[in-house]
This record gives structure tokens, sequence and C-alpha cells, in this order.
């Protein structure tokens, strides 16, 4: 029987993404897609491709920066090069860099099938070094970061995911933003017998619930102005894989009556649609509120409630696995000097000592983001300044004309006589963003890191609070 093979196509147009999808399953190759550089690194690990398709024009990381990052990291996977930009020197550079062909957009589909059939026919068996898990045959480039302590608990959840991954059953993931509910839901995935068809994650706060149910079931071709052609959903995109939807509690009650018909029967309609369609996708829902109380609320339908919590997976936070602190950010270390080809220093002990003390409120994706920025900047002193600011004692002030607790940084050495001049306007500065993110990392940590409950309270839009957290080391850059 000739094995399943994948491919992961990099372009930052959702439409040519979906073209290509379409064409290699037509090819009987399993598509997986990235919209930019770092989510295609990250897919590159999770997936394991046979081949790779990548555009050179992408959001942040450019498309020769990440081609040289993936002849790194897997060096055997051959990379096919699909670009408007087909100048000598493009050409020329990423032949340099390791692709191993390059076509010029638009191109034929004729061209595309020569190409696809060289590079196949020659490419590596071993898929770059990845690992095959015997269970479940599913690929993956390195054991999780969420599993590499040797926590009690993550062991169990570690040992309950091998137990229900190769099922169909509905699996409830809970734990505060950025303890790694996004790695459970792939590591099920990667573990189960649909692992070579698609991992769709739909983040159900991104969208107002009227483009959510676009996004979640599709449109046909004049369902509303714009509709100029059928566009398929994600769960159709999904079938005979897995859907992750996360912030499953941030959805709509009308949209959950519609979630709940595909869990009961497997149908749904698209928007405009006079028929059911039937999808056979794997359901793996998260959140980081309380369900319970949004049912007595009433925000939350009690029978998906049920439908979706067959099987909890409760992620604790980082506070509470202090002795995986810094196997974590030591792997982060590692993993991050790798891709932006930096020596891979230890971190100092002063840093080991401050994130041993520190307590989180971001958990893993706050200490991720710390220790990439290390790596990145090849100096601790910026995350040790911010660290001590916020572990810093606050100081009460008597009335509201009092003078907030002195920010660590430039005054603190200053003071300390290490330097002779200070800047008043930076102090203020840094004590203004010192004062905003613990008191946003309060709020959010009150709300049960529920983001839109938390701008509410601050009295800021739902998108400022993001770009603050991010600001602040308490959230991704997405």
């Amino acid at each position: 029987m000739k094995p399943v093979q994948r491919v992961l196509i990099v372009d930052d147009d959702a439409s040519a993404r979906e073209w290509l999808a379409a064409f290699m399953r037509t090819r009987g190759l399993v598509p997986v897609s990235a919209g930019s550089g770092e989510e295609a690194l990250e897919e590159l690990r999770r997936a394991a491709p046979d081949v790779v398709t990548l555009d050179l024009v992408l959001p942040g990381m450019d498309g020769l920066a990440t081609l040289r990052a993936m002849r790194a990291l897997a060096p055997t996977v051959p990379v096919i090069v699909l670009s408007g930009v087909a100048t000598t020197q493009a050409i020329v550079e990423t032949l340099r860099f390791g692709a191993a062909d390059f076509l010029r957009k638009p191109f034929e589909t004729e061209e595309l099938e020569i190409a696809l059939d060289k590079v196949l026919a020659r490419a590596a068996l071993d898929h770059g070094g990845f690992t095959r898990r015997p269970a479940s045959g599913a690929f993956s480039s390195a054991p999780s970061p969420l599993f590499a302590g040797e926590s009690h608990r993550m062991r169990l959840i570690d040992d309950m995911i091998d137990h229900v991954a190769d099922t169909d059953i509905t699996v409830l993931i809970r734990g505060e933003s950025g303890t790694g509910k996004e790695i459970v839901a792939r590591t099920l995935w990667s573990r189960s017998n649909r692992a070579r068809r698609p991992f769709v994650k739909v983040n159900c706060a991104a969208l107002p619930h009227e483009l959510l149910e676009s996004e979640l079931f599709g449109y046909e071709k004049g369902a509303f102005t714009g509709a100029q052609k059928r566009k398929l959903g994600k769960f159709e995109i999904a079938n005979g894989g897995t859907i992750f939807l996360d912030e499953i509690s941030e959805m709509h009650p009308s949209l959950q009556a519609k979630l709940l018909q595909v869990l009961q029967d497997g149908q749904f309609s698209r928007l405009g649609g006079e028929s059911d369609v039937a999808v056979d996708a794997r359901v793996i829902a998260a959140t980081n509120r309380h369900l319970e109380s949004a049912v007595r609320e009433g925000t939350f339908r009690e029978d998906l409630f049920y439908r979706l919590n067959v099987v909890t997976i409760q992620l604790p936070p980082l506070r509470e696995r202090r002795d995986e602190i810094l196997v974590l950010a030591d792997h982060f270390t590692d993993r991050y000097a790798r891709e932006y080809g930096k020596d891979p220093k230890p971190l100092p002990l002063e840093v080991r000592t401050a994130f041993a003390a520190y307590d989180w409120p971001g958990n893993i994706r706050e200490l991720e983001n710390l220790v990439k920025r290390i790596v990145v900047l090849g100096s601790a002193d910026q995350v040790l300044d911010e660290l001590r600011a916020r572990t810093a004692p606050v100081a009460v002030p008597a009335s509201d004309s009092a003078p907030c607790a002195p920010p660590a940084g430039e005054l603190e050495r200053f003071l300390a006589g290490e330097s002779e001049r200070v800047s008043l306007k930076r102090v203020a500065r840094q004590a203004a963003q010192i004062a905003e993110a613990r008191l946003i990392a309060k709020v959010l940590q009150r709300t049960r890191w529920n983001r839109k409950e938390a701008a509410s309270i601050l009295q800021i839009s739902y998108k400022a609070l993001l770009y603050k957290m991010r600001d602040a080391g308490l959230s991704d850059s997405a």
C-alpha cells in the first residue's frame, strides 16, 4: 500500500493556500497550510511533511529567512519555491539556500506536477530526522515542551492523552491562558489515527459570530452580498481529521445550537444552503473560563456543555509546576538558539533564580516569550529589569497624589551609584508601563484570563488589551 504523503503549503494569501490544498488533494497528498514563516516552522515540526511549497513574500519572517530556517530544521525535506518575485537574484538565492525548485507565479498546473513528481521521487525516507511514534504512525520533531519535565500531574495528563487519542471521543481542555491547551490538542491529534488528516484550529473569540458562522460552516454562492462563489467551512476542511475550537466559551448562543447539531448528527448546512452536509471531524475544544458558571448565567448551553465535556483534561498553571520552570526555560533556550542561528548559551544563574521565584501569570507562553527575547537580544538585562519590577513590593500610597513605587532599571542603577545620569522621562514612562502591566496581570487573574471580561473592567477595547498583553509579555504576538 502506498504511504500517505503530506505537503506543507506556505503562503500569505488564503485563496492561494486553498487552491493549492485542493490541487494537492487531487494528487492524493494531504495538505497542511501556514500563512507566515513562523507558523510554517511550527507546522514543519508538528506535521513532518514530505515536501514544502513556499512563497517568498510573507509577513514577519520573509521567505528567504524561512527557507534557511527550514533547511536547518529539516535538511532533507524538499522545498519548492512558488513566487511572483522571479528576478535572477531571487532564483539564485533560493537555490543557494537549498530550494529544490523554483516556479514563477502564475504557473501552469503541469509545471507544479512535474516539480512535485521530481522532488517526491527523491525525497528522503526519514522525513528530515523526524521520528515516528509507534502507537499511531504520526511524526513529531521533538518531545512536546509541555511534558519536558517530571511533574506527576503532567505524566498523568500524558497518560490520559495516550488512552483517548486513538478514539473519536470529544475532549474538553481546560486551563488558564498560556498553559498549553493547543499543545495538548495537537498532541491528541498527532497520536490519533487521524494524524494523517487535517488539524484545523478555530479561535472562537477572534471573529464576530456572523463571520465565525461562515468560517466554521462555509457558505453558498449568493448567500450574501459579496459571496461570489462557494466557500468551504473549517468543518469541511477538517473532514476525516480534527477540528480544535479554542476559546469555545466565547461562541455566540446561536452558533452553539448549530455546533450541537454537528456533534449529535455529524451534519450541518452552509449559509444559503438548501441541504445538509455530512462531516466526520473529531472535535476538541478548549476554554480558560468556568463553563459551569457560564451555564448558570445562561451564556452557554447546558446540552452543549455535556456534549463537549465527555473527557476533560485540566492543565495546571505553571506556578503549580515550579520544578518544571527551569526545564522548560532550557528547552526554549535550545529551541530558539537553533531557530535563530544563535549560540545556545545557558541562562545565567541570576536569570534562573528570577525565573524560579516568579509566579508566571502568563504561564508557559509568557516564559517562552521572555526566553525568546533573551536569545534574540543576546542579553538578559531587559528581562531581568522587568521581572524585578513585576515582583517588587507594591507601595500603597497614602493619598491619590502620593508617588507610585519606584521602577527598577535605570533609576535603580542610578540610586545604586552605577550610573551618573538618569532620564526622568524614561523613568516615568517605565513606571507607567510597570504599573499598567501589573494591573493587567491582576485583572486577568481575577477574570480567570477571560480577555473580553478583563477589557471591559479595564475600560479598553479587546484589541487594545491584546496589544498591551503582548507588550507586557503576557501573551504571544499573534
